[in-house]
């Protein structure tokens, strides 16, 4: 049974979008994705992004991506929402994930803009649409210009709203002026998809994260939207700028590869990266260290 949400909070306000555990080897380490998806739920996630890019989702089967969700639904999916990532740049594959994850018992869909082939905005419309047409389930969109290519504009934005499944959008636009027009037209429920703009997203009607950084301080960040929610604007603003070394540690390089270090460190389950992901060097892991020692985090 799915956990509790409401159309202002369709898959709660704190999630971390999970790395994806492997074995020594490179395999699916599946038992090590349970374990973390309770560790982060324990720590205060009311959901979690499973088969995100900080899944490594360029690098897993359909199969494997299947096995996670039902992994993690079986784990946590009656204390959290597990929402999988389904967005591909073809939209039949997209569909054919998005029908896979309902049927492994995943609670929503995260459908980024298409990469690489960077179609109108009426393609984006049809693509978005067809995928939530495909299944029963609630669709989180994700713009992510720097990294598909194309904004999802906020008119086209407006239009999916209308869809009655498409019900949120996980910025990683950059822009809070464009954020600001979104929120107040669309209706959408407002996820941060960038940590180091967590706080003043909220300021302007974001609603909650969809964090890289919540590997490692779920609780700070719970404690940030609750301040901000309850209208203590200035105990969230010290926690933000208390979090800062911890935003620019984790971004110096790819996420995925700072969360597996930092995940490493705590002895939390993890593992190696698949190509073309690689690890931390030496000097790059006692460079993490310094930043999340200096943000507060006990490693």
């Amino acid at each position: 049974m799915a956990p509790t949400s409401t159309p202002q909070t369709p898959f709660g306000r704190v999630l971390t979008a999970m790395v994806t555990p492997f074995m020594a080897d490179g395999s699916l380490d599946l038992d090590g994705a349970q374990r973390l998806a309770a560790h982060l739920v324990d720590a205060g996630n009311d959901g979690l992004i499973v088969n995100g890019t900080t899944g490594e989702s360029p690098t897993t089967s359909d199969a494997e991506k299947s096995q996670l969700v039902r992994a993690v639904v079986e784990a946590v999916g009656d204390r959290a929402h597990v929402v999988a990532g389904v967005g591909t740049n073809d939209t039949r594959h997209s569909i054919e994930l998005a029908r896979a994850a309902q049927a492994a018992g995943a609670h929503g869909l995260l459908t980024v803009t298409p990469y690489y082939n960077k179609p109108p905005q009426e393609g984006l419309y049809q693509h978005f649409t067809a995928i939530a047409d495909a299944t029963e389930l609630p669709v989180m969109l994700y713009d992510i210009p720097g990294r598909s290519g194309v904004p999802i504009t906020t008119e086209t934005m407006t239009r999916l709203a209308a869809h009655p499944r498409i019900v949120a959008n996980k910025d990683a636009k950059g822009d809070l002026g464009r954020a600001s027009w979104a929120i107040a037209t669309t209706g959408l429920a407002w996820y941060s998809g960038d940590d180091m703009l967590n706080l003043p997203l909220l300021s302007v009607g974001a609603i909650g994260f969809v964090s890289v950084v919540g590997h490692v301080v779920t609780p700070e960040l719970r404690a940030l939207v609750d301040a901000h929610t309850s209208g203590d604007v200035a105990k969230a603003t010290e926690i933000h700028q208390r979090l800062l070394p911890v935003f620019t540690g984790m971004f110096r390089t790819q996420g995925v590869i700072t969360s597996k270090a930092a995940l490493a460190m705590r002895g939390l389950p993890g593992g190696p990266l698949r190509l073309p992901l690689i690890g931390l060097t030496e000097a790059e892991t006692e460079q993490l260290r310094r930043d999340l020692a200096a943000g507060g985090v006990q490693i």
